[in-house]
């Protein structure tokens, strides 16, 4: 009789952690990751989508604060944001002033810490001529790849396209609002999402599509994407709410609507919405732990 031993490589789940975008209410997601981040909590991945992008790189470089403390500082000032800005350059948020110079000279992004973390971040970008998800992942603190990263949260109507490395981009929301489904297809199996709208809300059609249909003439593909962002984010939603059921994710949401638009200039207000998510993520921190420390389960 020939006896076999039958060996089985354990390889354990990779732990992620997806962000939803939403402008200013990303300030509620903001809030939620400086509470892991004081926790240590440490997934090995992260994909964020706009705000989720702009705000989710400072876990990399672990800053804790970081997001709230120069959007409060530069809220009224005309320099970061504004008409004046939209009107002078194109964009509402001034792309040297809140990428370059910011980062560089008031509020010091880690590069070091950045580069040198292991935490793998993503973020997804629309490419306007296809109208299609674009996922980046930025390893390094370059010009370029800063570019990249404003890419990621220039809304349409707000921001000009952004060209960079041979495409020309715009805010990750119109293609891939919520990538769960992407971040499970390249081996995260154990995710938190965080969402910035709260539970039963349903996408409607975009009111400025007129306006979004003459910005957008010259990329016919964008504007289908856009026509259709409604139908692609309420898909993701359900895909979601069934990786929810399934236990394959652990989503934390806003218990209301957020009271906050995607653009504020009010500090008291962005406080606020930061504080709600603090809340929140310390109402969910154990159960966070908990669910990444069974990812090997």
């Amino acid at each position: 009789m020939v006896f076999r031993s039958i060996c089985t490589i354990f390889v354990p789940m990779k732990k992620g952690l997806v962000l939803e975008g939403g402008a200013m209410r990303g300030l509620f997601t903001a809030g939620i990751i400086d509470v892991m981040m004081e926790a240590g909590v440490e997934p090995d991945g992260l994909i964020g989508v706009s705000a989720g992008a702009a705000f989710g790189c400072n876990y990399k470089s672990r800053q804790p604060g970081r997001a709230v403390r120069y959007n409060t500082r530069f809220a009224k000032d005309p320099r970061y944001s504004g008409l004046r800005s939209l009107i002078k350059t194109g964009d509402y948020f001034n792309a040297e002033f809140g990428y370059h110079i910011v980062p560089k000279e008031y509020d010091i992004f880690d590069t070091e810490a950045f580069e040198q973390n292991r935490l793998v971040f993503v973020f997804v970008c629309t490419d306007v001529m296809t109208g299609k998800a674009v996922y980046h992942q930025m390893d390094r603190v370059t010009f370029d790849e800063l570019e990249w990263l404003r890419a990621s949260a220039s809304m349409p109507l707000a921001s000009k396209v952004v060209e960079v490395g041979g495409r020309k981009l715009l805010d990750g929301g119109v293609a891939d609002s919520i990538p769960l489904a992407y971040f499970e297809r390249i081996g995260y199996e154990r995710n938190v999402v965080i969402l910035t709208q709260p539970e039963g809300y349903v996408k409607e059609p975009n009111r400025l599509m007129p306006l979004m249909r003459l910005a957008l003439r010259q990329y016919p593909k964008m504007i289908e994407a856009m026509e259709n962002r409604h139908l692609m984010y309420n898909q993701e939603l359900e895909y979601v709410r069934q990786a929810e059921r399934e236990g394959r994710c652990l989503v934390i949401r806003p218990d209301e609507k957020l009271p906050i638009g995607h653009i504020s200039h009010d500090p008291e207000n962005m406080r606020r919405v930061y504080e709600i998510g603090r809340r929140k993520g310390k109402e969910h921190l154990d159960q966070i732990i908990d669910f990444y420390s069974n990812h090997n389960a």
